[in-house]
């Protein structure tokens, strides 16, 4: 009877000290930092992609391109203010040297605040975060592909400012978690970018750099984008857990609403061919159709290297669907990487 006993309470502590861990881990998708806590989860990876068959991509010879390495730095951090309020900050960087595109790819700094906690049915979490994609500008070239004219882009980062808004629910039962988010992106209008004109482009009886400054900016429209998924998480025991998840994104178009540099004086006899230009450039970049949307799988595995600094091994593949101006369609794209996590 005593040994039965004692392997009933070493079962039952078994349990618990499992579900703990799987509450407090930091791949848990329902995570949260208690008051006063600290969290740093800081990645590196490796994507391998090959460009679809886009317009815009056809026009840059770039369709069925193969593209690696791609390198991604990613970085989460977050201070518990109290056990059901933080304030936390999403940041990642791409440096995709063979196409010279670079820069931030998210960026965003913002509040959570958990409206109910594991003592109830659910979790149900509401947050609200800075969109911080105007930290450094868009940077393009606008350049003629045949008849047509169009914005290459240079960076990854659009410009922009905006608000996210987003909830995310689920529940944990003893070492399994089930999560689902959504969440909605509202960006401003705004003429935070740099295109470069390319002066060579024939524009009637002169060329663009007769009636255009060599770089502009331009007044975008705002955009909404929205993104919603599903996550599942296993804490095996005390060391392993994994993950895996579904994740989609909806990308919008952009849209050119005016030029805001201020245009060269020209002679009469140019002053029709510049006007000419401009409500040309307008037309072809009022709705850029460059959007796309992404279907990603996802999945981790994760090992508790001590009490509060964990490795993560995370790889993900990525289907889109992409409209006929984008730049980043893809027929394959593939990202591999680790994470590091620690807590304070």
């Amino acid at each position: 009877m005593k040994k039965s006993l004692k392997y009933l309470v070493a079962a039952t502590a078994s349990v618990v000290t499992t579900a703990g861990f799987a509450a407090s881990n930091l791949e848990n998708p329902l995570y949260m930092p208690k008051a006063n806590d600290i969290y740093v989860k800081a990645g590196g990876g490796y994507m391998y992609k090959r460009t679809d068959h886009t317009d815009a991509l056809k026009d840059k010879n770039m369709d069925g391109m193969e593209i690696s390495p791609i390198w991604r730095l990613s970085g989460d951090m977050g201070y518990g203010i109290t056990d059901r309020l933080d304030v936390h900050g999403h940041f990642g960087y791409t440096n995709d040297h063979k196409t010279s595109r670079e820069g931030m790819h998210r960026g965003r700094i913002g509040l959570m605040l958990r409206a109910l906690t594991e003592k109830d049915p659910i979790v149900l979490d509401f947050y609200a975060d800075s969109f911080l994609s105007f930290v450094s500008p868009m940077k393009g070239t606008y350049k003629r592909y045949g008849n047509k004219g169009a914005f290459d882009f240079a960076n990854y980062s659009n410009g922009r400012f905006g608000i996210i808004t987003g909830t995310r629910l689920g529940k944990t039962w003893d070492k399994f978690t089930l999560a689902g988010h959504f969440e909605y992106l509202q960006t401003f209008g705004n003429h935070n970018n740099e295109i470069n004109i390319d002066p060579t482009i024939p524009a009637g009886p002169v060329t663009m750099g007769a009636v255009l400054p060599n770089q502009i900016s331009v007044d975008l429209k705002g955009t909404n984008e929205i993104s919603t998924g599903i996550d599942t998480f296993y804490q095996m025991n005390s060391k392993w857990s994994f993950g895996a998840g579904f994740e989609y994104y909806q990308h919008s178009d952009n849209g050119v609403v005016g030029i805001h540099t201020a245009l060269p004086e020209v002679a009469p006899a140019l002053q029709p061919v510049q006007e000419a230009v401009v409500n040309k450039l307008l037309a072809e970049t009022a709705n850029m159709q460059d959007g796309w949307d992404e279907y990603i799988l996802k999945a981790s595995v994760a090992n508790q290297i001590t009490e509060t600094v964990q490795v993560a091994l995370y790889g993900e593949y990525t289907i889109d669907d992409s409209h006929p101006h984008s730049q980043n369609g893809t027929d394959i794209k593939a990202e591999l990487g680790v994470r590091l996590n620690a807590q304070f």
